[in-house]
């Protein structure tokens, strides 16, 4: 385990926003996390954990706790589930990128349509990552956690994690650090159905579909690239998070209306339907490249949020606070940051919208 002190952490984050550590420690190897362990306590209060930092906005004034970036990798076959399924033990700081591609190698199904989503494993349960019809919900079996409340390893099954739309236990806890996670996945030639119609309008088939794994992936990330997705990918649209802002829930009224106008409306697996959060953010007028706040601008790609020059945490909330209002001014619908912001924020000094759901210290 590597420890530094004022590591700035704008560094590790996709944003390029934020303050310093006051302690930074990089832990490759899961047997050095009770050296970790004892270094946090010597602290107030828990610890921050950050995977790759891709969904994470880091306040301004940093981190004053220890922050632990999660950079333990590997992989292993643990036998089969009762359903036949093949067990997978997954390290928390593995890339899920890789995973997807090792999933993919080996022949089995149920992570295909999550490929170019950035981020570590550990994060994903978290989060509940989902995209184009699938989520970790899937296939997910059990996670190893350090529990900080009773202070020892514990295990906990899928139900125990209570994954819901983007959320579970962990969403804004700071209970956790997630350690090892089990996904059970299938043996199959062919992917699961394709559910979204620009997946199916890339590999040429129809909605509901099948096709190889592997081509089903491609479709995903050749869309993903399309709306500047992928990290890496884009050059103007580098710094970002994605999904700046959660799907929101519709009422029926609501989705008879949106459908009307030819809104992006999707059915979830948790039994929700819910509406493109860039879809309501152009239809409240916002243009792609427009500038919203200080160093913040529209995706020159898609309708997210982009940091650029002279961003900061504070102008970052301001255009989150500015979005939010002007979507719930010209559509009715209030949206909600799904991004973690970690780090010390201090009231009065940032967007009432972001001090409402400041979430705790769980990056991905």
């Amino acid at each position: 385990m590597r420890v530094t002190h004022g590591l700035p952490l704008a560094r590790q984050t996709t944003l390029g926003i934020g303050g310093p550590a006051a302690v930074f420690a990089d832990l490759q190897d899961l047997a050095d996390f009770p050296e970790f362990v004892s270094l946090a306590d010597s602290f107030p209060g828990a610890p921050t954990c950050l995977g790759a930092g891709s969904n994470a906005l880091v306040a301004d004034a940093g981190c004053s706790s220890p922050v632990l970036r999660m950079n333990t990798k590997g992989v292993r076959f643990v036998g089969e589930a009762v359903d036949g399924r093949t067990l997978v033990e997954v390290q928390a700081g593995h890339p899920l990128s890789d995973l997807v591609d090792t999933a993919l190698g080996h022949g089995l199904i149920g992570l295909e349509m999550l490929a170019g989503i950035p981020g570590t494993v550990g994060a994903t349960p978290v989060q509940n990552v989902g995209a184009y019809g699938q989520e970790i919900s899937d296939t997910l079996v059990e996670v190893t956690a350090w529990d900080w409340l009773t202070r020892r390893r514990v295990t906990l099954d899928a139900a125990a994690c209570r994954l819901g739309h983007r959320t579970s236990v962990f969403k804004g806890s700071s209970r956790w650090t997630l350690l090892t996670v089990v996904f059970a996945l299938r043996k199959s030639v062919l992917s699961a159905p394709i559910s979204y119609r620009m997946v199916a309008e890339r590999l040429d088939i129809p909605v509901g579909s099948q096709v190889p794994p592997a081509e089903a992936s491609q479709a995903v990330l050749a869309v993903r690239r399309g709306k500047g997705m992928v990290l890496g990918f884009s050059d103007v649209d580098r710094r970002t998070v994605g999904s700046v802002f959660f799907s929101p829930e519709l009422t029926p009224a609501q989705v008879r209306q949106l459908e009307d106008e030819g809104a992006a409306v999707n059915r979830f697996p948790d039994g929700s339907t819910r509406v493109s959060a860039s879809w309501l953010i152009r239809r409240a007028g916002f243009a792609l490249g427009s500038p919203v706040a200080k160093g913040v601008r529209v995706s020159y790609l898609h309708h997210t949020l982009i940091a650029d020059v002279g961003a900061s945490a504070a102008g970052f909330t301001e255009a989150i606070d500015v979005v939010v209002q002007r979507v719930l001014e010209r559509t009715g619908i209030r949206l909600t940051p799904e991004i973690d912001f970690l780090g010390d924020w201090h009231e009065g000094h940032y967007s009432t919208v972001v001090e409402s759901t400041i979430s705790g210290p769980t990056g991905r």
